[in-house]
C-alpha cells in the first residue's frame, strides 16, 4: 500500500509530538478537539466556568494539531521531494537523544499553552529546534516576495527581520520560544484564567513530556488542517520501531 502523496502547495513541518499511544497526545488531542494523526474529531471537555464552548476557544491550534514546533512550516525547494524531507528528517531524529521536559500551564499574550518548567528544559528543547533547523534548511523553499512583505509588515525586532530574510521565519535560536498551543487568541481575561486552572489542575497528573520522537506534519493544501504524516523516533526509540519500519516501506513504495 502506497502512502500519500502530497501535492506542491503542500507545506511541511518538523514538531514535536507525543507518542499517539501516550497520555499527554490523548489528552491534547482530546483538549484540541481533533487528532491529527487519525484526522477524527473529538469530543472535547467542557472546564467549569465557561460561557462559550471550548471549540470556539480552540479553532486556531485545532488546524495545526497537537504538537510544539522544531521547524515552522514551509514548502519544498526546487528538486526536493517528499522522500528527501522523510529521509533528512529521519536521519536527524535518529541522532538526537531523548529527555524529560517538564511543562506548565502559562499564557503567552493572549494564548494559553504548555511552556517549559524550567530553565533546563527550555535550554534542551531549544538546542533540539536550532539542531533540527540548521539540519533541514537545504529543504525549503525560499519565501516568495508576498510573504516576505507580510512577514516584514508585522511588528518585529532587527534581529527578528534578519532571521527571516536567513531562515526563513523570525522567532528562531535565541528568539525561539517552545510552546504547545491550547487555545486560539483570547482577549477575555477570564477565559485564559479558566483554561489555565483547568490545565494546571491535570498537568502534575501527566508528569513531565517524553521528548523522545517528533514528527513531520503536513498541510496538504493552503488553509487545510496538518495531519500528522511521520512519526520519527529519537536513537533509542526501540518501542517505535516496528512502525517506522512499516512506514517506512509506505514511503519507498510510493
Amino acid at each position: 500500500m502506497s502512502g500519500p502523496a502530497w501535492s506542491d502547495d503542500a507545506r511541511f513541518a518538523l514538531y514535536y509530538a507525543p507518542s499517539c499511544e501516550s497520555a499527554w497526545w490523548q489528552a491534547g488531542s482530546t483538549w484540541l478537539g481533533r487528532d491529527a494523526r487519525s484526522g477524527e474529531r473529538c469530543a472535547q471537555p467542557q472546564p467549569p466556568g465557561l460561557t462559550r464552548p471550548l471549540a470556539a476557544l480552540t479553532d486556531s491550534p485545532r488546524r495545526y494539531g497537537w504538537h510544539g514546533t522544531l521547524v515552522a512550516p514551509f514548502r519544498l525547494g526546487a528538486g526536493v521531494t517528499q522522500h528527501d524531507v522523510l529521509a533528512a528528517a529521519r536521519a536527524w531524529a535518529l541522532a538526537q537523544q531523548p529527555f524529560a521536559l517538564p511543562v506548565e500551564a502559562a499564557t503567552l499574550g493572549d494564548f494559553v499553552a504548555l511552556r517549559p518548567a524550567d530553565a533546563d528544559g527550555e535550554t534542551r528543547i531549544c538546542e533540539l529546534a536550532s539542531n533540527a533547523l540548521e539540519s533541514l534548511d537545504g529543504l525549503r523553499a525560499r519565501p516568495s516576495a508576498a510573504d516576505l512583505e507580510r512577514r516584514l509588515a508585522a511588528p518585529l525586532s532587527e534581529r527578528q527581520r534578519a532571521l527571516l530574510l536567513q531562515w526563513g521565519y523570525p522567532y528562531v535560536f535565541e528568539e525561539f520560544r517552545f510552546h504547545m498551543t491550547l487555545s486560539s487568541s483570547l482577549a477575555d481575561a477570564d477565559e485564559r484564567a479558566t483554561l489555565l486552572a483547568w490545565w494546571r489542575e491535570r498537568t502534575p497528573a501527566l508528569g513531565p513530556l517524553a521528548v523522545d520522537q517528533a514528527a513531520l506534519f503536513v498541510e496538504p493544501a493552503p488553509g487545510e488542517p496538518f495531519v500528522l504524516w511521520q512519526p520519527l523516533p529519537f536513537s533509542d526509540g526501540a518501542q517505535h520501531g516496528d512502525r517506522s519500519d512499516e512506514q517506512q516501506d509506505e514511503v519507498s513504495s510510493q
